[in-house]
């Protein structure tokens, strides 16, 4: 087994190799601005550091979000081509799912990311494995936390409007988490998501409508029959 594991959902543009017992080679480059330019070299410098070839690649996982649109299709649409250049299948991981499985916490908490416009996307955990609500987006003063710890870029943003408690675990999802999650609930026989992507809210880019007719002079003030 040799997962190649990558998640372009935060500003984390994070890669990693696993064999099915540990993380062989991981990177990562925090860059909200440059997921397109950056994931193709992260994952070439993983493989190199693991003396791997993508040949080697038995699965692919991918974060699948939820994130802001551009960065978040970056890393899904990088994973179904390179599962069907490949043939190995490809696996979409929540993004707050494996954000969730860094922290190692054993007691309920919630992760949030930063959702932009000033809202977050979070989901409530029983612990590190156990999503029991979420993902959703909602503005921090919205979000449940009931005093619970908070984890994640979107805690960091918000702590005193989400009056949570803090707790060491890092800010974003990593890959080797997201790639040690996958090889687990691949081992364990729990299902894995096709590498699709996870959106709570329309892209900020909309495809613009018809125009609208402009009326002459003549037309305007034309009474219809």
């Amino acid at each position: 087994m040799l997962v190649l594991a990558f998640d372009t959902a935060t500003p984390a543009v994070t890669a990693a190799l696993h064999d099915g017992e540990r993380v062989l080679a991981e990177h990562t480059t925090i860059d909200a601005r440059r997921h397109g330019e950056l994931l193709a070299p992260t994952i070439e410098l993983v493989l190199a550091e693991a003396r791997a070839t993508l040949r080697d690649v038995t699965a692919v996982v991918a974060g699948s979000g939820p994130g802001p649109y551009t960065g978040l299709r970056v890393g899904l649409m990088t994973a179904q081509g390179l599962a069907t250049t490949l043939g190995v299948p490809s696996y979409g991981v929540c993004t707050l799912d494996a954000l969730a499985y860094g922290s190692g916490l054993t007691e309920p908490f919630l992760a949030a990311t930063d959702a932009r416009r000033k809202e977050v996307f979070w989901a409530r955990y029983a612990d590190l494995r156990t999503r029991l609500d979420g993902p959703a987006v909602d503005r921090p003063a919205d979000v449940p936390a009931d005093g619970l710890p908070v984890i994640g870029a979107g805690a960091d943003l918000y702590r005193d409007v989400l009056e949570a408690k803090g707790h060491e675990a890092p800010p974003y999802p990593y890959a080797g988490s997201l790639a040690a999650l996958a090889v687990e609930r691949l081992a364990t026989g729990a299902p894995l998501d096709p590498a699709r992507p996870i959106y709570l809210r329309r892209p900020d880019a909309v495809v613009p409508g018809a125009p609208k007719k402009v009326l002459t002079p003549g037309e305007s003030g034309r009474a219809t029959a």
